[in-house]
């Protein structure tokens, strides 16, 4: 083994997950001067296209640019899943980042000091040094009542909806009153269904406030509340699988004909969801779970993560296994670091960490990790 690695070389850094976090710490790892590529499952963007047809951010194009170039529209647009993938394939072009797609990652261990990145296709990659960035939304997460319910139904997760001429005729279900969730329920009725949202009402906020884009405030003082904090550990803790607050859409906006809201679905009962009020919902011809994600992890044979899945760390640099590194992982260090715009300040701060690292073990002697400095704000 020792031989075929020698043979095939050995990377300075290899990247897994080439969206926004991983291209981030891209840009990070090139300005250090160091040998590396970035794997991903699919094409870059990839992940943005599948999601459903009129999805736009809730950040304005200002907050929304990786380090070393802007996001090309107006500062306070809400661009469309598709701008967003396309700003992502052309960072790629811009910096001539060592991208390979289709890429699909088995297994990562770590042998004799050195990381293996096994693919899928059997390849075996070698690094001193590897940066998780699989992103915040890795495995769908649908309630286990979902199997309680009767086939006729059809279900889907809010990662698999499109459009509303993707469901059957009939009523529909969206469980989870979120963000994802009430803009699928109101997209819905807008088109004529008769839709009910089921879950517990969200805090909302506007859009603007005090002549001001909402962002405007929250970008510079709550979204920068760190893990550090007492804060900052309060809010993560609490709300690490709770959903956002929902930007612009005050409850007058949920009464459309056709809308109807409901409590939770707490069970199923004859093949049908059954709301916490005892209430059961009959006729129905489609449900669309907007239950959010969890981690998986499942790949990393390595022992480093905690008893909530996820991986052991301080700002991304995990605390047991030194040259590993996360990037974009929901409230990592701030409460926007898995935001498209709030990415790059964890990337340079863990390259920072993974550079000194090779720099300290002998394995680099370029001063350039010095100089990665981020500028975000």
């Amino acid at each position: 083994m020792n031989a075929y690695r020698h043979q095939v070389g050995v990377q300075d850094a290899i990247v897994i997950g080439a969206g926004q976090a991983g291209l981030a710490a891209g840009y990070y790892l090139q300005r250090a001067g160091l040998r590396f590529s970035i794997l991903d499952a699919g094409k870059v963007g990839e992940s943005w296209t599948r999601r459903w047809d009129s999805l736009r951010l809730f950040t304005p194009a200002r907050y929304n640019s990786l380090p070393g170039k802007k996001f090309p529209r107006k500062p306070y647009d809400l661009p469309s899943k598709d701008e967003v993938a396309g700003y992502l394939r052309d960072y790629v072009a811009r910096f001539e980042l060592p991208v390979r797609e289709h890429a699909s990652v088995a297994s990562l261990k770590r042998q004799d000091g050195d990381f293996t990145v096994t693919l899928h296709s059997g390849e075996k990659l070698f690094a001193r040094t590897v940066i998780v960035a699989t992103g915040a939304n890795q495995r769908p997460y649908t309630p286990a009542l979902s199997g309680s319910i009767a086939p006729q139904v059809l279900q889907l997760h809010s990662n698999q909806y499109r459009s509303p001429a993707q469901l059957p005729d009939g009523r529909v279900l969206v469980v989870g009153a979120g963000n994802s969730g009430a803009q699928i329920a109101l997209e819905l009725a807008d088109s004529g269904r008769e839709v009910v949202l089921a879950g517990p009402e969200i805090r909302a906020l506007p859009r603007r406030f005090l002549g001001r884009d909402l962002y405007d405030w929250l970008w510079h003082t709550l979204l920068r509340t760190t893990s550090d904090s007492a804060r900052g550990r309060h809010i993560m803790q609490a709300r690490r699988f709770a959903a956002d607050p929902l930007i612009g859409l005050s409850p007058k906006a949920f009464a459309r004909p056709g809308l109807t809201r409901k409590g939770r679905v707490v069970s199923a009962s004859y093949g049908m969801p059954v709301i916490d009020d005892g209430s059961a919902l009959f006729d129905l011809a489609a449900i669309v779970w907007c239950t959010g994600f969890r981690p998986d992890y499942s790949w990393i044979e390595l022992p480093i993560f905690g008893l909530d899945g996820y991986p052991k760390h301080h700002r991304g640099v995990a605390t047991d296994v030194h040259g590993l590194g996360f990037v974009g992982m929901r409230y990592q260090y701030r409460i926007r670091s898995a935001l498209l715009g709030g990415v790059g300040e964890d990337a340079a701060h863990v390259v920072s960490q993974i550079s000194t690292h090779l720099h300290d073990s002998g394995f680099v002697t370029s001063t350039a990790h010095n100089q990665l400095i981020f500028s975000g704000d």
